[in-house]
């Protein structure tokens, strides 16, 4: 019997709790163009979608983990240059929104397109992110995609091959060499999952 349920969204009291789950997870690839972290996560929490990501909770309710996805409506992580400007003013947010705009993935006909997964630390146990992932190869089949896509950078190794043992495989690495400094990876691997 799992301690876990997966759920479309996220409770309305768990914003800030999806929030940290995010910067937790994404932190190494973002810090240096968000910090301070409070600025971070007050942004986070701003922009994250309710509508675009499934949840593991636990018995209690509380949240877990996430995998987020994108589609033409929107994504979990989206926003614009008026949320940056509410978190870090006028001066921080025009050199944000042109380096936020080189992580950007593009929604592509017929795969649906990943928008980060994170788990808690605490809360690794087997089968968290696995469930996470097989509710987003649902929903892609559902919407009659043929592949979910997802982007992994290259200082996260653990995730690659997490998502290889679940069935992505590596297409295309993106190097990113002039921003490296910027992000604190070198380059990025798209990987599919076949869906069907």
């Amino acid at each position: 019997m799992t301690s876990f349920r997966i759920t479309r969204g996220f409770p309305s009291d768990a914003r800030s709790r999806a929030a940290q789950l995010y910067w937790e997870a994404f932190r190494g690839k973002l810090e240096d163009m968000t910090q301070p972290e409070r600025k971070a996560l007050d942004f986070l929490e701003r922009v994250i979608d309710p509508e675009f990501p499934f949840s593991a909770l636990n018995r209690s309710g509380d949240l877990l983990g996430l995998a987020g996805f994108k589609t033409s409506t929107g994504s979990l992580v989206g926003g614009d240059l008026s949320d940056l400007v509410q978190s870090y003013g006028w001066l921080g947010d025009s050199w944000r929104g042109t380096l936020f705009s080189f992580l950007e993935r593009n929604v592509e006909t017929g795969a649906l397109v990943m928008d980060g997964i994170c788990v808690a630390t605490a809360s690794r146990s087997p089968g968290v992110g696995g469930a996470l992932l097989s509710a987003i190869r649902e929903e892609a089949a559902r919407l009659h995609s043929h592949s979910v896509r997802l982007a992994v950078i290259d200082i996260n190794p653990r995730a690659r091959a997490f998502c290889e043992r679940l069935g992505f495989t590596a297409e295309t690495e993106i190097s990113i060499s002039p921003l490296r400094h910027v992000f604190r990876f070198r380059s990025s691997t798209t990987m599919h999952c076949p869906i069907g």
